[in-house]
């Protein structure tokens, strides 16, 4: 990543900052500042929604500030319920462990950690006594922390608060007074907890806090990039499946994209805005983009591949020669069929691709793309054998029947 300079830092990819850009710019020409961001262990892989914050992350780091990456294994066991519309499961110590397996490998993609520094935030959330956490309940009210949004849309709903839940912003809040920090990063859907951290600091330290927002993306299916949803694209997704899945984001995506997830330059993105408003096929500078973000976490020799993979098996609809071998013998129905193949996929999700025809089963020159996930699987079509099967637009397996 490019080193950037204050200005760009403070403006690109960035939704918000508050109180004020310029006091923030201020503080920063004159010392270095203590900023943070924290993420909850909540799952084992990292995505390019997550990437947009940790690229800004790194890149106050690049400036020569003070730069903490929080690691949420305290405020993790309630769960932060931003943007959700129930209460999430409690993690268990093993489950927050086994998140934790694989994150700074993945992270290092984009962080550099000999410049920025891990803490854990159960490390002064554990020890929070019983006088500790009265007083700083006390330093807001209940109908200051029922303000969010998530939680009036559940009382309009008559769906359940409990109380662990709107305590989650006072000890996110706490965090910035363990650490004394200047300044919090985060996406959108943290404003609500990363200003009760600003209020708590004023309040024990009598310190400013800046808080910077980064916007959120969407995924694949133009929803928010999520997990859950499956439309997301994994940092540790292989060259092709990361080449491919870029190009199928919507076209409206391409310049946010461009914007938030690489270094092109501000004036290359504002020629291709220009372009595509005017009526240029946005199909060239989807492909410019799904080259440069695949490069960027694999090498150049890779994404030249995955991009000739993608022309050959979904633009000119040609099969790839290196598909997997899947054994199906166990096989009952269509469902049981591909997770095999795509045992990392979450069973609502397999059930959805098939319900939208995006797995297609191949019969010798013959196929046919099932909706039933719960239909017998058919091992032969006009006397033919199954042969191979394909899992969204650029996953191909082959069968084995033994």
């Amino acid at each position: 990543m490019k080193k950037p300079d204050i200005d760009t830092v403070l403006k690109r990819g960035v939704a918000e900052v508050l109180p004020d850009k310029k006091t923030l710019k201020e503080l920063m020409e004159k010392r270095k500042v203590r900023v943070y961001l924290g993420i909850d262990p909540t799952g084992s892989l990292l995505t390019l929604g997550h990437s947009v914050v940790l690229r800004k992350l790194q890149q106050f780091a690049d400036l020569g500030h003070e730069v903490i990456l929080l690691i949420g294994n305290g405020t993790v066991k309630i769960g932060d319920p931003t943007g959700k519309d129930s209460t999430r499961p409690e993690l268990t110590d093993k489950e927050i462990e086994a998140n934790f397996k694989t994150w700074k490998q993945q992270a290092s993609k984009i962080l550099d950690f000999e410049k920025i520094e891990i803490k854990h935030n159960g490390d002064w959330l554990d020890e929070l006594t019983y006088s500790d956490m009265v007083k700083l309940m006390a330093k807001t009210t209940v109908q200051q922390l029922m303000e969010r949004d998530m939680f009036q849309d559940r009382l309009k709903a008559g769906r359940p608060i409990h109380g662990h839940e709107i305590m989650y912003p006072l000890l996110q809040g706490y965090d910035s007074v363990a650490m004394d920090v200047d300044l919090e990063i985060g996406g959108t859907d943290q404003t609500f907890n990363m200003m009760m951290g600003r209020s708590l600091q004023k309040q024990y330290n009598n310190k400013e806090k800046w808080v910077l927002t980064t916007p959120i993306i969407n995924g694949t299916d133009g929803r928010k990039m999520s997990k859950s949803y499956g439309n997301f694209i994994a940092l540790t997704e292989e060259p092709n499946d990361m080449y491919g899945k870029l190009m199928s984001v919507a076209d409206e995506m391409i310049i946010e994209y461009f914007t938030v997830l690489t270094d092109v330059a501000d004036d290359e993105i504002s020629e291709m805005a220009h372009a595509i408003a005017g009526g240029e096929n946005p199909m060239e500078y989807k492909k410019r983009l799904a080259f440069t973000v695949t490069e960027m976490y694999h090498t150049t020799a890779d994404a030249e591949t995955a991009e000739d993979h993608f022309q050959r098996t979904v633009q000119n609809k040609e099969l790839p020669d290196d598909m997997q071998e899947i054994n199906i013998e166990e096989a009952n129905s269509v469902l049981d069929a591909v997770k095999l193949c795509v045992p990392e996929e979450s069973t609502s999700n397999i059930r959805r691709l098939i319900n939208q025809n995006a797995v297609e089963f191949f019969y010798g020159q013959d196929s046919e793309k099932p909706d039933n996930p719960f239909a017998t699987l058919e091992t032969e079509m006009n006397g033919k054998p199954l042969e191979i099967i394909r899992v969204g637009k650029r996953r191909f397996f082959k069968v084995v029947l033994e």
